[in-house]
C-alpha cells in the first residue's frame, strides 16, 4: 500500500499444526509461513478473488492495484489480530499450493482463513485440513469456528459436510455467515 512495508509474519509457534498422516501420505506438508512467500500469497489471494473480479469492467492493472491494496489491507488485519495464530504455507511435494490461517486458543479454534490454488481445489485437501484441525480442537474439548463469504457456496458446502452449522446469519446485507463445529458432533457421528 502506497510504498509502506507490510508487517512481517509472527514467529511460528513451536507447537504449531502439523500436517495429520493421511496428509503426508499425499506429500501435503505444512511449514511456517516467513515474509518471503508474500508473492505466492498475494498470486493466491488475486486467484481467489478472480471470479468476482471477471465482470468487473476496469482495465487489468486497475483491477491488479485494487487486488494488491486488498491483499495489503487483510494481511495486515490478520497479522495485527491474530498474531498468535498459526500461519501456515500448505505445500505439495514441496511447491506452494495454499495457505491455512489457524488460531487455536480457547474458547476454541478459529479457522481465520484457508486458501488453495485452484488446481489444488476439489482433491480433498482442505477437507483433510480441517478435519485434522477438528480432530486437534476435539481433543482438546474444544469447539471451531469461521466465517464464510455468503456467495461461496463451495466452500459453505464444504464447512456443513464437515459438520458446521450457521450460527449467525446477519442478514442478506451481510457478507459472511458465522459458522460453527462442536466436538461433540464426533460422538453423535
Amino acid at each position: 500500500m502506497n510504498g509502506v512495508a507490510l508487517p512481517s509474519f509472527p514467529d511460528a509457534r513451536g507447537d504449531r499444526l502439523r500436517a495429520s498422516a493421511e496428509l503426508g501420505v499425499r506429500a501435503i506438508t505444512l511449514r511456517p509461513i516467513v515474509d518471503a512467500d508474500i508473492p505466492f500469497l498475494r498470486m493466491l489471494y488475486a486467484q481467489t478473488r478472480a471470479a468476482e473480479l471477471a465482470p468487473v469492467p476496469w482495465p487489468s492493472e486497475f483491477k491488479q492495484k485494487f487486488l494488491d491494496d486488498q491483499f495489503d489491507l487483510q494481511h495486515r488485519h490478520y497479522v495485527g489480530f491474530f498474531a498468535n495464530a498459526d500461519f501456515l504455507l500448505i505445500k505439495r511435494q514441496g511447491e506452494p499450493i495454499g495457505r491455512l490461517y489457524l488460531l487455536r486458543e480457547p474458547p476454541g479454534f478459529l479457522i481465520i482463513d484457508i486458501a488453495l490454488v485452484e488446481a489444488a481445489r476439489g482433491r480433498g485437501i482442505a477437507s483433510a485440513l480441517i478435519t485434522h484441525a477438528q480432530s486437534t480442537a476435539a481433543s482438546l474439548g474444544l469447539a471451531m469456528s469461521l466465517h464464510v463469504d455468503r456467495r461461496n457456496a463451495g466452500a459453505r458446502s464444504l464447512y456443513e459436510r464437515l459438520g458446521f452449522v450457521v450460527v449467525d446469519d446477519e442478514g442478506e446485507n451481510s457478507s459472511h455467515l458465522a459458522m460453527r463445529w462442536s466436538a461433540d458432533q464426533l460422538k453423535t457421528a
